[in-house]
């Protein structure tokens, strides 16, 4: 770790230096109410030999389990050289400044960045970038609201086939801003939006979502509802998992028109799973709304001289210092995140994404084939699925299932009883390029030895 010295020497010349005759000055602004003398809780200093002793055994109790959950956050391998490259300090510590000739370099990154994403999703745009995917997804109901100006009902339609927790995300910021925001059900035996169950005649609706893969991993008819969607004057939001994009068709090419906007969860993109963050959402749009996309849009010119430069374009600055007038109050663009996303797809190229996407799939349909033939496990829907799939337990409860797995170092899949209870003890799963076929074989045998 580092070390920085600070002797009582030290502190009593930076004092000095500054005119300052006690460190509690800095803090006079402070109300004396509000001030404390000690920290109740916190143990006493130790030396550098214990810090470093406490720590080992901490980590020590940190297992490596093997994770099948999924669930909008995915095991992906990483290679090597895509954080050796961010965690250096002209990536690690930059921001993007007003002043676009101080940062030539953090813009040249998030440009090539946009044109990556903007090619993986066949649209014509794309910012850099947004908090996550599920704060991703309520920009873009916002920002198709205000763009389909030939709607005035401000509804949207939302599958229950979204992820719960984007569904939760959304509810929260766009409620209160009166946009009401409609669930669509789902077919409980295929796990997707029937396109037939869709209405003639839905009314005044500014927008469709649609999720691909959904949230049980299972593959929507985009090209029939981006064209039901824009049939009836909607805009088209896709809610997409990038690695999937390498390998299905993407947003931008549903249907005659393709979706108008495209958002995501760039995680799996080179962003370890990390107890939970940070992350970073994606989006993309038609050219045709650009001026209404949250986020920094950074733009390529060339200078009297002709040589190439690069700057933020296409936004006031109110979208950062004068909030009230502000389209969105996104200002940041999870930059380092954002630094790993690029390099990670600029080492694996278009066709190692497809092969990272394949082996997904190829080893998510190999665990669902085995599990299903456990007795007491089927498999929740009949219906073309991605790197994630849900079983059905018979006669146990998930609850039950997963902690006893966790207790044999196995991550079993995540829990939707909760937010799914019409399908019961059920369980989502995922298997990604990172599993052997020794670690399927583990968890199916410790999962049947558990079942039966």
């Amino acid at each position: 770790m580092p070390f920085s010295p600070h002797t009582d020497n030290e502190i009593r010349f930076m004092l000095d230096t500054i005119g300052v005759d006690s460190i509690g000055q800095l803090f006079d602004e402070v109300p004396a109410a509000l001030q404390i003398t000690d920290l109740e809780g916190v143990p006493d200093a130790l030396n550098e030999m214990q810090v470093t002793r406490l720590m080992s055994d901490r980590a020590g109790i940190n297992k490596q389990p093997l994770c099948f959950i999924g669930a909008g956050a995915y095991e992906h391998h990483i290679p090597a050289a895509v954080w050796e490259i961010t965690t250096r300090g002209e990536f690690y510590s930059a921001y993007t400044p007003y002043q676009a000739e101080a940062s030539q370099g953090t813009l040249q990154l998030l440009y090539e960045y946009q044109t990556m994403m903007a090619k993986l999703m066949a649209m014509d745009v794309s910012n850099a970038s947004l908090y996550d995917g599920a704060s991703g997804l309520a920009e873009a109901v916002l920002m198709a609201v205000r763009a389909n100006r030939g709607s005035k009902s401000k509804r949207v339609l939302i599958p229950r086939t979204v992820h719960p927790h984007y569904r939760k995300v959304v509810q929260a910021i766009v409620r209160n801003q009166g946009i009401v925001v409609e669930e669509l059900g789902y077919e409980i035996t295929t796990g997707h939006i029937h396109p037939e169950s869709l209405s003639d005649n839905p009314g005044d609706v500014a927008a469709l979502i649609i999720p691909q893969p959904n949230f049980f991993g299972v593959l929507e008819d985009g090209d029939v509802l981006t064209d039901w969607a824009h049939d009836n004057d909607m805009l088209v939001i896709a809610v997409v998992n990038p690695t999937a994009t390498a390998l299905l068709k993407p947003p931008g090419q549903w249907g005659k028109e393709g979706a108008d906007i495209v958002c995501g969860e760039g995680q799996p993109l080179g962003i370890p799973l990390a107890s939970g963050g940070p992350y970073f959402g994606l989006m993309c749009c038609k050219k045709s709304l650009v001026r209404q996309m949250p986020g920094r849009s950074i733009g390529r010119t060339v200078d009297l001289d002709g040589k190439t430069g690069f700057s933020l374009t296409l936004q006031a600055r109110e979208q950062h210092i004068r909030r009230s007038k502000a389209t969105s109050n996104i200002c940041t663009n999870q930059g380092l995140m954002v630094t790993a996303a690029t390099i990670y797809m600029a080492l694996l190229g278009g066709e190692g994404l497809k092969r990272v996407a394949a082996v997904s799939h190829a080893n998510t349909v190999k665990l669902m084939k085995k599990l299903d033939a456990i007795e007491g496990i089927t498999q929740a829907f009949d219906r073309p699925y991605f790197h994630e799939g849900v079983i059905k337990l018979e006669h146990h409860s998930a609850y039950e299932v997963l902690s006893r797995l966790s207790e044999n170092n196995i991550l079993g899949g995540y829990d939707i009883k909760d937010d799914y209870p019409e399908l019961g003890e059920a369980i989502l799963v995922c298997a990604t390029e990172t599993k052997t076929d020794d670690d399927l074989y583990s968890y199916i045998d410790q999962l049947r030895q558990i079942i039966v």
